[in-house]
């Protein structure tokens, strides 16, 4: 074992909760997670595919628990707040990587588009956060993850609500960053660029628009959700103790052009 590199990125005996962690970015994060030696939750709503994704790092060796929850509403939130809980106890990592992604045109968007929107990307965070940065607090090591989106800094592709609501998370971080400041608890985010997922179904289905996406990168290609394993078990562990209220670009470029 090479305990230099153990000290700055090993997750053994932490627990962690990955939210949106059965698909995509939230999938890819949860495994290298688990990879790195943390107990890991994984919460989302498709019963077969959390099964699926649990299976999976337990097939790796990792330790893994699937909680299936809903993030669409309050009452869902606590509830599944407290069945994420209950699994290896209180999580000192939690990355909210569950979103929805709705986008008619903005004169189109409905008072419920931006509800639903709000209340997932945004409100979730919020609410979980407040919910355990506490008790990470008072043990005196946290970390908060979030997933963002270009749209939080750029219109780009129907931004609509989904962007605004990538706005409020990456306030939100920085408000989390200064909130728990000096108690081990860090709050930072990931921003992917265009990443192939199923949140992005509907942009991949026009072979033209995914390889003009890829052309504006600097790497020359579009995300996968691998590409985000390392930035997440950095942000994690314990070497980004000094690593607060950042944003940071995984995006192969796509940000600088």
């Amino acid at each position: 074992m090479n305990t230099y590199l153990d000290s700055l990125f090993s997750l053994q005996g932490r627990t962690a909760l990955v939210t949106g962690g059965s698909s995509g970015i939230g999938r890819g994060i949860a495994t290298a997670l688990a990879g790195a030696g943390a107990s890991t939750v994984i919460l989302a709503r498709g019963e077969e595919r959390v099964s699926s994704t649990v299976d999976e790092i337990r097939s790796a060796g990792g330790i893994a628990i699937g909680v299936v929850g809903d993030l669409g509403s309050r009452p869902g939130i606590h509830a599944a707040a407290e069945a994420a809980a209950a699994a290896f106890g209180e999580p000192d990592i939690v990355v909210h990587s569950a979103g929805i992604n709705i986008r008619p045109p903005m004169p189109e968007i409905s008072e419920a588009d931006w509800d639903a929107t709000m209340t997932v990307n945004a409100l979730a965070p919020f609410l979980l956060g407040r919910r355990f940065a506490p008790g990470m607090a008072e043990r005196g090591f946290g970390r908060l993850i979030h997933i963002s989106s270009q749209q939080a800094h750029r219109a780009f592709a129907s931004s609509g609500v989904y962007g605004a609501s990538k706005g409020a998370v990456e306030s939100l971080m920085r408000s989390e960053a200064e909130a728990w400041g000096g108690t081990g608890v860090t709050s930072n985010t990931l921003v992917p660029g265009f990443v192939l997922t199923p949140l992005n179904a509907r942009l991949q289905k026009d072979p033209a628009v995914v390889a003009g996406l890829a052309a504006r990168t600097m790497i020359g290609r579009n995300g996968l959700p691998e590409d985000f394993a390392g930035a997440a078990v950095f942000l994690a562990g314990p070497g980004s103790a000094y690593v607060t209220g950042h944003s940071l670009f995984v995006d192969g470029g796509l940000s600088a052009h």
